[in-house]
């Protein structure tokens, strides 16, 4: 069962997503990060390749996309918070990038 992240283990997990340019997601238990890329088919070929990793975890991002840029919001809604499972994704997000 996923759980939500706590302590020192939300607290490390929290400042090395911020190294990478997440942020905390204000009045929510979340984390936000806007991507860019060169264009258009860029950016909607990374969210191809996020969205089968994301289906892959059974765990989908909240996320918009415009032109060239794609900004990510990621919670556990099971949990009503982050987990993680969104550690795991912002890492693979951050990866693919």
């Amino acid at each position: 069962m996923t759980e939500k992240l706590q302590g020192a283990a939300r607290a490390e997990a929290l400042e090395r997503l911020k190294a990478t340019g997440w942020s905390e997601v204000e009045d929510r238990d979340a984390i936000t990060k806007s991507f860019k890329f060169d264009g258009f088919v860029g950016a909607f070929g990374w969210m191809t390749k996020a969205a089968i990793h994301a289906e892959q975890a059974n765990h989908h991002p909240e996320w918009s996309n415009t032109y060239n840029r794609v900004t990510v919001t990621l919670t556990t809604h099971d949990v009503d918070g982050l987990s993680d499972k969104d550690v795991a994704l912002a890492d693979i997000m951050d990866g693919l990038a």
